[in-house]
């Protein structure tokens, strides 16, 4: 993972089906965290929603890439 903590494709691509998803699972429940600090106005840094929001997409297109990849085998 990236020292900023975004997390980079090519990171992600190196973890395992397991791990990429404890990952997704991870990004879904710090997603949910940010969205109640922002509903009770106690988020701090208001850019960190749009970095997880990007992180889960990131994820889930390789999530997709590898079935895509296994379905032509």
């Amino acid at each position: 993972m990236a020292k900023d903590g975004v997390n980079r494709a090519a990171d992600i691509r190196l973890k395992s089906p397991d791990e990429t998803s404890d990952l997704l699972l991870d990004l879904k429940r710090e997603q949910l965290n940010l969205r109640f600090q922002r509903a009770t106005g106690q988020q701090e840094n208001t850019s960190q929603m749009r970095k997880t929001r990007r992180d889960v997409a990131r994820v889930k297109t390789i999530m997709a890439e590898r079935v895509r990849a296994a379905a032509k085998v």
